[in-house]
């Protein structure tokens, strides 16, 4: 007898009978919790959700022309009033400012072998801008690249590392370099960062073109960091402020000022200013842009830490300096006039670190453009005035009797 392949009708089920099953509503159900989440996170992951953002914070007149419109988020701490934040282009390997509060993939991987920069410093030079970046490699190991600009915004970095030389021509390279500074003094260009010397120290170049970087003898021994040269000479002295620390986390510091005629000896140490008792620099202090000449003095802006249970958090703060003695702190702004808030800001490589290192001024307007590291993984932008930080300042100040003293004991 043939026997037939078809099932026995007893054995058939509708759809909405194996769906109605407990064991096949039970599986659907378990799928379902699974699947949303993925689906969610691809969603936000993927799809514009920054530009969603955007629109409630920013008028926008077209991509590349937002203005921020958000200010009142800002009604504590007005001092520097609008921010934006610049993220590499893998496209030009160049900087393009991001206006958005939530940064995304472009940050990442702005030249061969260099994973991030940030913490980095810019001059006006010839008919645009030119910088030292700092820039985190595959391996972890950061090292110091030049970047050129037109309008101090839209970067093109040069492939390899600034090739450092000794006073001989010699090739003459740092192990690691990060955090650089730049300042220029008369005719020369002082590029100064933190490197090793046997133990976390400062190293400085010089140079004039920006072809041939020379280095300059290690001004101090370890263990000091967050070197920042004044941009002119004090009663003819070369002037240096830094934070003695340790080779790690440094968990205190604060900072001193030391004095050179010629870039090599240096001495007549003095106190600046160490941490505070307001909570945003309970930990830490120490030194960010070169401090900017005003009428009152030295107008500085300084990094302050404290400790949370999520690790360190960095401030920007602002002091104002005696113009003849700038270890005497004449103002210190008790608020800070920057702390992480924005996304990028707050989420990154090192989370919530806002960290000033150079600074822009015209002198005709008093406008002030700051360039600080954001999270240790993108360059940020904050915009203020001369007038609009100094009378923040002097209004919020809070002196100690170790600021406003000559800083010998």
């Amino acid at each position: 007898m043939k026997q037939s392949n078809a099932p026995a009708k007893g054995n058939t089920r509708s759809w909405k009978e194996t769906f109605h099953n407990a064991k096949v509503q039970q599986t659907l159900t378990i799928c379902a919790f699974l699947a949303i989440p993925m689906i969610l996170l691809v969603m936000f992951t993927y799809l514009p959700l920054a530009d969603m953002i955007r629109c409630s914070l920013y008028r926008c007149d077209g991509y590349s022309d937002m203005k921020f419109i958000g200010l009142d988020n800002y009604s504590s701490c007005k001092a520097l009033s609008m921010r934006i934040v610049m993220v590499t282009d893998l496209s030009s390997l160049g900087v393009t400012i991001n206006f958005s509060i939530y940064p995304t993939s472009p940050g990442r991987k702005p030249l061969p072998g260099v994973t991030r920069i940030f913490n980095s410093a810019v001059v006006p030079y010839e008919d645009g801008f030119i910088g030292v970046f700092r820039g985190e490699q595959l391996d972890g190991i950061p090292y110091i690249y030049l970047g050129r600009s037109a309008d101090g915004i839209h970067w093109d970095f040069d492939r390899d590392k600034i090739p450092f030389v000794n006073g001989k021509g010699e090739p003459f390279m740092p192990q690691y370099a990060y955090d650089p500074r730049l300042v220029k003094i008369e005719d020369t260009y002082y590029a100064i960062w933190c490197q090793d010397f046997y133990g976390a120290s400062i190293g400085i170049a010089k140079t004039t073109d920006f072809k041939t970087f020379t280095r300059l003898e290690n001004p101090f021994i370890p263990f000091n960091r967050n070197a920042v040269l004044f941009p002119r000479k004090i009663h003819g002295m070369y002037t240096l402020l830094s934070r003695p620390s340790d080779s790690g986390h440094t968990p205190f510091g604060g900072i001193f000022l030391g004095q050179s005629p010629d870039m090599e000896f240096w001495g007549r140490h003095r106190h600046v200013m160490g941490k505070g008792s307001n909570w945003w620099e309970s930990v830490k202090i120490g030194g960010g842009a070169a401090p900017i000449e005003i009428d009152e003095g030295w107008l500085l802006f300084y990094h302050g830490v404290t400790g949370t249970c999520n690790g360190f958090v960095y401030s920007i703060g602002g002091a104002i300096l005696d113009r003849d003695e700038p270890s005497k702190v004449l103002y210190r702004c008790g608020s800070f006039l920057l702390t992480p808030e924005m996304r990028y800001e707050e989420r990154g490589f090192v989370p919530n670190v806002c960290f000033p290192c150079a600074t822009l001024q015209d002198k005709d307007t008093g406008r002030i453009a700051i360039y600080y590291g954001c999270a240790d993984s993108y360059v940020g932008l904050a915009f203020t005035t001369v007038d609009e930080v100094v009378s923040y300042i002097k209004e919020h100040s809070q002196t100690t009797q170790a600021d406003v003293e000559l800083g010998i004991r």
